[in-house]
């Protein structure tokens, strides 16, 4: 079935543009387009689509409008912001509404691998409810004492950007949502994100401050989660995944780039706990009792109670808010790396498989063989079963020096 895409712009000559512009994809999309808001609400009203791509800057009702009445009316479509030079607030305003922004003017290629891509995430999930919960998802809950470090430092008269980083990139919710930011073409940073602190540092104390203690891109929302599940412990798990993901792929030799990566993937790979339990709490407390004390059990009781998984689902929202294909692949795959399109090489999947198979053999109560978590046929293909006794090592390594040695 073709996907459906409208184009919203107040500029005829822009439509005609964008006609031209996206004429080789007429064979996979059915495309309309509209030169206002309202034209465009009374179009889905007619019809669904599954994109819509619109300008900010519109009379009468402006893109961010137009994005929020979207999202509220129809929260299974990916909404995409394509605007040229906007005035600060209303980039600021559109952050909530808005899936990925690119700016104009923008490449063929580039405009129609953004949607293509948000397309095929969304095939991958063949659930109405969990596709519309996650992309209408604006942020995630971060954990209290982190987001409250947050704010205390922003407001502080002596504030460290690189000290807000720091506490950023300890949070899974807000990791993901700095990282949505400054990997879209929203406030113009055409490069490689390292990490959240150099995030924090490119946009600036006052964006920085604008986004936090105005839109409020992070969430100190008390989670209604399952009381089985241990939040302090689920970011201890990906912070120290993280850490030791970063030594297993520093050790295979990986260039920096993909380095960088793998920290970010390895705090991240299990987002999908965190969207999961906060959306489905009931389910999700279903989901952990079925799966006991193994955690092996967690991923087909996810699929057995939510007909999909948490590597699943934190893959596909992270692909929709248009992080690197690396680390969306490194997290969707994090279980089963043997099914990943780059299956027979060393990526930043693979140490972030190892990292966390490693860590939920070590740290759990009753441990756990290593291979018996790690997906044997895909380490032995790529010959790294005789690096698994030194992953042990790293880990213990990292515990001795404490959690804080990135």
């Amino acid at each position: 079935m073709k996907k459906r895409i409208l184009f919203v712009d107040d500029e005829p000559d822009i439509l005609s543009s964008l006609r031209r512009m996206l004429r080789p994809a007429r064979g996979e999309w059915e495309m309309a387009f509209c030169d206002g808001g309202v034209v465009a609400l009374e179009k889905m009203a007619e019809e669904p689509f599954d994109v819509v791509v619109s300008d900010i800057r519109m009379p009468e009702m402006d893109g961010v409008e137009l994005l929020t009445r979207v999202k509220e009316k129809y929260p299974q479509t990916v909404r995409i912001a394509l605007s040229g030079h906007s005035k600060q607030d209303a980039l600021l305003r559109s952050v909530g509404p808005t899936h990925q922004f690119l700016a104009k003017p923008c490449d063929a290629d580039i405009l129609i691998g953004v949607i293509t891509r948000s397309c095929a995430l969304r095939d991958l999930l063949s659930d109405t409810s969990l596709v519309q919960f996650a992309t209408n998802l604006e942020s995630l809950p971060s954990l209290p004492t982190l987001y409250l470090q947050v704010l205390e430092e922003l407001k502080s008269p002596t504030s460290s950007l690189t000290k807000v980083g720091e506490i950023i990139a300890k949070d899974i919710g807000m990791t993901a949502k700095i990282l949505q930011l400054v990997n879209s073409a929203f406030f113009g940073i055409p490069r490689h994100i390292a990490s959240p602190a150099q995030a924090a540092s490119l946009l600036g104390v006052d964006i920085t401050c604008a986004l936090v203690l105005s839109v409020k891109i992070f969430s100190d929302v008390n989670l209604n989660t399952p009381s089985q599940l241990d939040l302090e412990r689920l970011w201890r798990h990906s912070y120290l995944t993280s850490l030791l993901a970063k030594e297993i792929a520093q050790r295979a030799e990986l260039d920096k780039k993909s380095i960088d990566d793998v920290f970010l993937a390895g705090m991240l790979h299990d987002v999908g706990i965190l969207i999961l339990a906060s959306g489905f709490p009931e389910k999700y407390a279903d989901v952990l009792d079925l799966a006991g004390a193994d955690m092996r059990n967690q991923m087909s009781a996810e699929q057995e109670e939510l007909g999909r998984t948490h590597a699943e689902i934190g893959g596909y929202l992270m692909g929709l808010w248009g992080l690197p294909d690396s680390i969306v692949e490194a997290i969707y795959f994090h279980h089963s790396p043997g099914k990943a399109p780059s299956n027979g090489a060393f990526t930043p999947l693979t140490a972030v498989h190892a990292a966390s198979a490693i860590l939920m053999s070590e740290l759990t109560s009753n441990p756990i063989p290593p291979e018996e978590l790690l997906d044997m046929d895909y380490i032995n293909q790529l010959g790294l079963a005789n690096e698994i006794p030194i992953w042990q090592d790293l880990l213990a390594t990292i515990l001795s020096k404490g959690e804080d040695s990135e």
